[in-house]
C-alpha cells in the first residue's frame, strides 16, 4: 500500500525534518516544491535565496496557473515507485486539490512555535540570506505572497503535528502516522 503524504507547516515548523526522517528510518522518497525552483534559479545562475524563490515561485503561478507546481510534484510522485512518499513544501489550497486527485494523499500540517522556528532557520542556514536574519525579518518573510496561504492549510489537514517538543517526540508522532497507515 502506497503512503503518499504532503507536509505542510509554515517555515522552519519541521517539514524537512520530516522529510529526512521519513526517507531514513522508511526508505521513504521525498519530493520538494522548492526544489523545482532551485533547479530553476540553478539554471538561471542565480542564487537560492528566499527572496529569488519567492520571485520565481510568483512569476511561474501567474503565468502558467497556481497549480503549476502541484502538477510537476504530482507527476514526479506518479512515476515514484516508492511505498513511502513525502511532498514537503505544500503552500496553497491549489497545490492540495490538485494532489488530493493521488488517491493516497494526506495532508500533513506541522505546527511549530515562531520563537522555535526563528531559532530553527537561523541555526540550519539552509538559505543563503538566513544566516543573518533579524525577528523582524523572519516575522515579515511570512507576509509574503507565497507565504500568506500556509496558515490556513491547517483547516485542510488530515493529519497534525506539534513541533515545539523534542526530535524525538516528533519522531514518535511521524512513527505513528506510519503505521496507522500500513
Amino acid at each position: 500500500m502506497k503512503i503518499i503524504l504532503g507536509l505542510a507547516g509554515e517555515i522552519a515548523s519541521g517539514k524537512g525534518v520530516m522529510a529526512k526522517y521519513l526517507t531514513g528510518k522508511y526508505g521513504a522518497s521525498s519530493h520538494r516544491f522548492s526544489a523545482v525552483l532551485r533547479s530553476i534559479l540553478d539554471r538561471l545562475h542565480m542564487g537560492h535565496s528566499r527572496e529569488n524563490m519567492q520571485k520565481l515561485s510568483t512569476a511561474l503561478r501567474q503565468s502558467f496557473g497556481e497549480d503549476t507546481l502541484a502538477k510537476v510534484i504530482s507527476e514526479d510522485v506518479k512515476k515514484d515507485k516508492s511505498e513511502i512518499i513525502a511532498i514537503d513544501g505544500v503552500r496553497r489550497l491549489d497545490d492540495i486539490k490538485y494532489l488530493r486527485q493521488l488517491p493516497e494523499f494526506k495532508l500533513v500540517f506541522i505546527e511549530a512555535d515562531i520563537r522555535k522556528r526563528y531559532k530553527r532557520i537561523i541555526r540550519r542556514r539552509e538559505n543563503p540570506d538566513d544566516k543573518n536574519k533579524t525577528f523582524e525579518e523572519f516575522k515579515k518573510d511570512h507576509q509574503r505572497e507565497t507565504e500568506a496561504q500556509i496558515k490556513n492549510l491547517k483547516n485542510y489537514a488530515d493529519i497534525l503535528i506539534d513541533n515545539n517538543g523534542s526530535l524525538e517526540e516528533l519522531h514518535k508522532q511521524v512513527d505513528r502516522i506510519i503505521i496507522s497507515k500500513s
